[in-house]
C-alpha cells in the first residue's frame, strides 16, 4: 500500500477509520460491516458510524439486505463528490454570512472607522505576514484579485507550485504576467540547488504558460515579491514583498504587503528599470 495515500485521503477530510474504511473497501469492493471490522481492525462498535458518514458523503453505496452490504463507489467519482460537497458547504457558509452582512456592517463598521481615526497614514502603509503559507495565501490572493498585470520578482521562483492555480487563474483572466528571476550564477546550491529549481520551474512555466515573459536580473535583487496592477495616478495597485536578507533564515522573515498605490508605482518602476536595463531574455 502506497504511504501516499494518508495524504489524499486527509485531504478528503476523513477521520483516521473513515480513511481506513474507504481504502480498504475500494481494495475489497462490496462487503459486510462485521467483515470491514475484522479486516481493518475497526471496533464493531464504530464501523456502522463510519460507514453510514462515509454514505452520507456519497463516498459509499448502502446495499439493503440481512446483513447490509457496503459498496464503495468508484475512484473518480469519490473525487468528484468530494469537491462537490466542499463546493456545496462552500455555497451555504457563503450564504450564511451574506444573511448578516448588513447586520455586522452596521454594527462595527462606526466602531473601526471610530478606532481608525488616529492611525496616521505611515501606519497603514505596509501591514505584515510571516514568510511561508500566510505569505503564499497573501500572494494567491493577489493573483486572484489582479486585473490588468502582476510583475513577478524571484530568485528562482521555487514557491511556484504553491501558488501555480492562482496565477493559472490570473493568466486565464488575461491578466499579463511578467516574472524577472536571478541569472544562475547568484543562486545558491547549499542547502537547495537553486539552479536546477530554477531551470525546472522555467522549464514548466515556458512550456504550460507560453504567454509569461520571462528575465533574469544580471545584478542581484535587494527586494523580492509580486506587484499586480499598477497605475500611474497611483490609483490602483497592491504588493507582497521582502527585502533580501541572506543572513535570516526564510522561517524567520516577514513580507510586507501594501495597498499604497505610490509605493506600488514605484516599485514598477523599479521593475521596469531592471528588466529594460538590467536583465537578459536567455543565459547559457
Amino acid at each position: 500500500m502506497s504511504g501516499a495515500d494518508t495524504g489524499w485521503f486527509d485531504t478528503l477530510g476523513l477521520t483516521e477509520y473513515e480513511a481506513t474504511a474507504l481504502r480498504n473497501l475500494l481494495t475489497l469492493g462490496r462487503t459486510t460491516a462485521p467483515n470491514l471490522a475484522d479486516a481493518t481492525d475497526i471496533p464493531k462498535a464504530r464501523i456502522y458510524g463510519v460507514l453510514e458518514s462515509l454514505s452520507d458523503r456519497g463516498f459509499i453505496k448502502i446495499i439493503p439486505g440481512r446483513p447490509k452490504e457496503y459498496q464503495p463507489k468508484p475512484p473518480a467519482e469519490v473525487l468528484d463528490r468530494a469537491v462537490e460537497n466542499r463546493r456545496q458547504d462552500y455555497e451555504q457558509f457563503a450564504g450564511t454570512v451574506e444573511g448578516f452582512r448588513e447586520e455586522f456592517l452596521a454594527e462595527f463598521r462606526p466602531r473601526y472607522e471610530q478606532a481608525s481615526r488616529d492611525i496616521t497614514p505611515t501606519e497603514e502603509l505596509f501591514h505584515v505576514v510571516d514568510v511561508g503559507e500566510p505569505s503564499e495565501r497573501e500572494t494567491r490572493r493577489l493573483y486572484h484579485e489582479a486585473e490588468d498585470r502582476v510583475c513577478v520578482m524571484t530568485k528562482s521562483f521555487e514557491y511556484f507550485d504553491a501558488v501555480e492555480p492562482a496565477f493559472a487563474d490570473a493568466l486565464e483572466r488575461g491578466v499579463d504576467v511578467s516574472i524577472l528571476m536571478l541569472v544562475p550564477e547568484f543562486l545558491s546550491t547549499d542547502p537547495r540547488d537553486e539552479p536546477a529549481i530554477q531551470r525546472d520551474i522555467v522549464e514548466e512555466i515556458q512550456s504550460t504558460y507560453p504567454a509569461v515573459d520571462i528575465r533574469f536580473s544580471t545584478d542581484k535583487l535587494p527586494f523580492r515579491g509580486n506587484v499586480a496592477d499598477p497605475s500611474l495616478d497611483y490609483e490602483t495597485g497592491s504588493a507582497i514583498f521582502l527585502v533580501e536578507e541572506e543572513e535570516v533564515p526564510n522561517h524567520m522573515r516577514q513580507a510586507a504587503i501594501t495597498e499604497n498605490g505610490a509605493f506600488v508605482a514605484g516599485l514598477k518602476r523599479y521593475f521596469d528599470l531592471i528588466w529594460e536595463h538590467e536583465s537578459i531574455d536567455s543565459f547559457e
